[in-house]
């Protein structure tokens, strides 16, 4: 017979499962849903999204699976940043990124506390909004030159 599994506390989750549901978390804020309505989606309470977007409760690779197809996310989106060749707990680059665009720099930070304001999510939802990718470019170009 099998042990009961262990209540995860914070300081025993696992540094990928947080990362996952952050990348959860994230993902479902771009795309303007609550945990509510991302729950009903998957038919789990709100409770089991926060959960899962604090890396208390492990994914499973169908439940991955199913959260990537209602957030239109392929499940490798994810794990992107993930280091492949290292130990697991190793976090490597992460950050938001189009095809042709260079990574974010000291994507720790961006990652950690500037995509977790509204402010830059508003901006977020608004440049993936802009459906032509040669003005999306101009918009990126524009804010990258107004940066410098």
């Amino acid at each position: 017979m099998a042990a009961a599994p262990q209540p995860r506390h914070p300081e025993n989750t696992n540094p990928v499962d947080a990362y996952i549901g952050a990348r959860l978390r994230l993902r479902r804020s771009l795309m303007g849903m609550s945990q509510g309505q991302l729950g009903q989606a998957v038919n789990l309470t709100f409770q089991q999204i926060q959960k899962y977007e604090n890396g208390t409760n492990r994914i499973s690779a169908s439940r991955l699976f199913e959260l990537g197809q209602i957030l239109n996310a392929p499940v490798a989106y994810f794990f992107e940043g993930v280091a492949s060749d290292a130990p697991p707990a190793v976090i490597i680059q992460g950050g938001v990124s189009d095809n042709t665009q260079q990574p974010l720099e000291n994507t720790a930070q961006v990652d950690g506390e500037l995509l977790r304001r509204r402010e830059t999510l508003k901006l977020i939802r608004a440049y993936y909004h802009i459906t032509d990718p040669k003005q999306r470019r101009k918009v990126y170009e524009l804010i990258k030159t107004m940066a410098e």
